[in-house]
């Protein structure tokens, strides 16, 4: 299974300076097949530990951080010597020891040319818990659920990613069908790569879906495990109801759809919570398209999305008739499984996207991202009614330079809009990047 963030890899192990690499992301999503990957491949040793597995490894961790002892004692639990020009120390699950993360620093320090990865599916919550984060002295890297040309090449849909890449309207429009086809599918299986995995061997939608729910239930199990008791209530509560919210005419999230008179304050906790640990997105609103977006951002209102579409399926419950109906899958949660799509595929390509809506609130357009001097508006429709009032309206307000719908129908180009078919977006991302 190609990963595309393996270039990245690459690029650090390669780079000067380098410093011990922090890889994030969301349990299940496939860091540790990554990491084990990588070192198989482009070192000639592995030096794998986890934190969860082997209690042995804190007491390493414990006694303070002279490399030099932390190194012989891992060489006794690996059972080999690891050498720093041809030995890959893998630190998994490392948030279970705050001390392993405090030694990255002396890592750096004390032996740079030793390659260090470590991750954890909950570091991100770790990192607001009291202890000792070595800023400055490590790399990050984040990993996601596959993108859509991750999965095509994970499930060997060649034709499909020969076409794409071609990046010919002509030769899309021939094969259209086939790539729609594509699309539905990623959109029911998503892209954890467990549920890829199988899909690629079995072909059965049904193994699928139990796969699924056995990742659900995983998460939910770790609410129970690592989040504070007093938080874990509201945390449930926000987690079952996305589906609602994305459901909603309205995808603003609403507090009092949870619970009547809920308060932000009572659930910011829970939020932040569920995004640290990867699980959901925020996209906040913008009532105005300035640079830095980010200055312009209202953080009090937001839509939350999950960490993947099939995920969001199978929360949603969509059965795997869906795919026999037509486009029926695009329109369900009023279309909100599609705006998941585009949102993930922008946050596979490290774009931190936002919505806008004017004060007014009469107005919203889907997402708009910050490429370099530029802030580009994007539109999603998930049906062939391809009316684009919002976007006009944020056209007619902001005169940007180019302005994206991105839907069922083909490539199209008009005077003042540009629309991307939905299974070309990520690849219309990668020709232009958020740093163009």
């Amino acid at each position: 299974m190609e990963r595309d963030i393996y270039r990245s890899l690459l690029k650090w192990k390669r780079s000067e300076g380098r410093k011990p690499l922090i890889l994030r992301g969301a349990r299940q999503v496939g860091k540790t097949w990554l990491m084990k990957e990588f070192g198989r491949r482009e070192f000639e040793r592995t030096a794998y530990f986890d934190f969860e597995r082997t209690r042995e490894l804190h007491s390493v961790f414990s006694k303070g951080f002279d490399i030099g002892r932390i190194l012989s004692s891992l060489n006794i639990l690996a059972g080999f010597e690891i050498r720093p020009e041809t030995t890959l120390i893998v630190l998994d699950e490392i948030q279970a020891c705050p001390d392993a993360v405090t030694s990255l620093k002396y890592f750096r320090e004390a032996v740079p040319s030793q390659a260090v990865v470590a991750a954890g599916s909950l570091l991100g919550v770790a990192m607001h818990r009291d202890f000792s984060f070595p800023v400055g002295n490590v790399d990050f890297m984040t990993l996601h659920p596959l993108g859509f040309s991750e999965f095509l090449r994970a499930v060997g849909d060649t034709a499909s990613i020969q076409v794409l890449e071609k990046a010919d309207p002509a030769l899309a429009e021939t094969f259209h069908d086939t790539l729609v086809e594509s699309l539905k599918r990623y959109l029911f299986i998503g892209g954890m790569p467990e549920a890829v995995s199988d899909f690629s061997v079995h072909r059965r939608f049904e193994r699928v879906r139990d796969i699924q729910e056995s990742i659900l239930t995983a998460y939910e199990n770790d609410f129970s495990k690592h989040a504070p008791a007093s938080a874990l209530p509201r945390i449930r509560m926000v987690w079952r109801s996305i589906v609602g919210q994305l459901a909603k005419e309205n995808a603003k999230f609403i507090y009092s759809l949870m619970r009547t008179g809920a308060r932000a304050k009572e659930f910011e906790l829970a939020l932040e919570w569920l995004k640290d640990a990867g699980l959901i997105h925020k996209v906040h609103r913008i009532s105005k398209p300035g640079l830095p977006i980010q200055a312009y951002a209202d953080w009090s209102d937001f839509k939350v999305y999950l960490n993947d579409t099939g995920l969001l399926c199978a929360l949603g419950d969509i059965p795997a008739g869906v795919l026999l109906r037509d486009n029926d899958l695009f329109t369900e949660f009023k279309g909100r499984l599609t705006e998941q799509f585009v949102l993930q595929q922008l946050v596979c390509e490290s774009v931190q996207p936002f919505y806008w809506s004017p004060d007014t609130g009469i107005s919203e357009v889907d997402f708009v991202m910050q490429a370099g001097e530029r802030v580009i508006p994007i539109e999603v429709k998930s049906a062939l009614n391809l009316k684009s009032k919002s976007l006009r309206v944020y056209h007619d307000k902001y005169h940007p330079i180019r302005c994206i719908r991105t839907s069922l129908a083909g490539y199209q180009q008009q005077d003042w809009m540009e629309n991307i078919p939905l299974y070309g977006f990520q690849d219309w991302l990668k020709r232009y990047p958020p740093t163009c």
